[in-house]
């Protein structure tokens, strides 16, 4: 480790320290951005909103010695109120800067869907949207989150911004502090999985999306005191094929055919300016072998991620909208915690370990600046994965990250 992100290190470390030894923390300035999306539903009828977020980052590999600044993302937002029963949101998403040959920017719908509101306790959605898991999925804004990055545990094992088409509903309970939501979507491409990414690249995203293999997805939230709990799972189907290729490459393509099963629990705390999160997942494939016989993606029958944080708004008592935050956070990842048949190949480097520390300023809800330090850790690389010539694999090496976020 050098003396740079040592000391670095000592620094922030002095500033997580104070909130362990807290003992009268009471309610919190809760980091929630207020947008004119969220207030699309109080304008009056047949009224139209802009809105948008974005977020841009320096990184410094320490391993490569080479540094890299990327506009990340550009996100437009606009929504019409129809009625009070019926609105429309849609976010269109442009990522890394531009698109072109040989570039990997691109141009996407992150949401479009209709909303028909039932009552104020319930209301269904119609079209593209993101169903609620984990904790990022609902809360990717850039100055919802702490870090530079999102974490790597709702990037790698749970893809955020995960959005499919279909219908879901939303509800909650007039006696307990109950939310809940159902949804019906298309299911994924297994065809697509690649090795290093989980399910991310079997996402059809609205693009052409195939329906003949569907998933279902349904949370819970419960609300008491200062924590909110959470428990969300998906089902669904990925060999969407007619009943030939199936059989032809020993595949189930029934609606939830040749499955994959997601289970998702967290615990968020807020009490005055601490926060803490707690997060842990897995997904399941039981058909990876069939997959691997079909496909050679070296597909693991079973993933997990989980992560948990700390983090402490200096600016709570002193100021009304500022926010100063440092906070720390581990995470662990295997990508192939469990791996089934012939084909499958161990790949050490995806059992990661990611610990963070970093700090964050908020002049106002909407505008966020961020610094952090993260340092990895894996396992050793299989040499039926490398290719020949290739330099020796590191098992760790460190990130300095440093980057802008804004919603409006």
């Amino acid at each position: 480790m050098n003396r740079l992100v040592a000391s670095s290190i000592v620094g922030l470390m002095a500033f997580i320290t104070p909130v362990l030894s807290q003992n009268n923390i009471v309610v919190t300035k809760a980091q929630q951005v207020i947008s004119n999306e969220d207030s699309l539903l109080n304008h009056n009828d047949n009224q139209t909103v802009i809105s948008g977020y974005g977020s841009a980052y320096y990184q410094h590999n320490k391993n490569t010695g080479l540094a890299a600044m990327n506009l990340e993302r550009a996100v437009i937002f606009v929504g019409h109120k129809f009625n009070n029963k019926i609105s429309l949101f849609t976010e269109l998403e442009v990522e890394n800067a531009k698109v072109e040959g040989g570039n990997d920017g691109e141009v996407a719908f992150e949401q479009a869907y209709l909303r028909f509101n039932i009552n104020p306790n319930a209301y269904f959605v119609a079209g593209l949207f993101v169903p609620r898991i984990g904790i990022i999925n609902e809360n990717h804004l850039p100055v919802n989150f702490n870090g530079v990055e999102r974490t790597m545990v709702e990037q790698l094992v749970i893809p955020a911004t995960w959005r499919e088409l279909g219908i879901g509903y939303y509800g909650s309970s007039k006696r307990l502090p109950l939310k809940y939501s159902v949804a019906l979507l298309n299911g994924l491409n297994s065809a697509a999985f690649e090795h290093g990414n989980g399910i991310r690249e079997g996402r059809y995203e609205g693009s052409n999306a195939n329906a003949t293999a569907l998933a279902l997805t349904a949370s819970a939230q419960y609300t008491v005191s200062d924590f909110k709990f959470q428990l969300s799972g998906y089902m669904g189907g990925t060999a969407g094929l007619t009943n030939k290729d199936a059989d032809s490459l020993d595949l189930n393509n029934g609606i939830f055919g040749t499955p994959v099963y997601l289970g998702e629990a967290d615990i968020q705390y807020y009490h005055n300016a601490f926060n803490a999160k707690v997060l842990g997942t897995y997904i399941s494939i039981p058909d990876a072998a069939k997959i691997n016989d079909a496909y050679n993606k070296n597909t693991a029958s079973g993933m997990y991620g989980a992560y948990a944080e700390l983090s402490y708004d200096w600016l709570y008592k002193k100021h009304k909208q500022a926010q100063f935050i440092s906070f720390a956070r581990y995470e662990m990842i295997d990508l192939n915690s469990s791996i089934t048949g012939t084909k499958a190949v161990y790949d050490g480097t995806l059992k990661q370990s990611h610990f963070l520390l970093g700090i964050g300023y908020l002049p106002i809800p909407n505008v966020a600046i961020k610094a952090d330090i993260r340092i990895l850790n894996t396992g050793d690389a299989n040499p039926a994965l490398t290719t020949p010539g290739t330099l020796p694999y590191q098992t760790n090496n460190q990130f300095i990250n440093v980057g802008i976020g804004y919603s409006f």
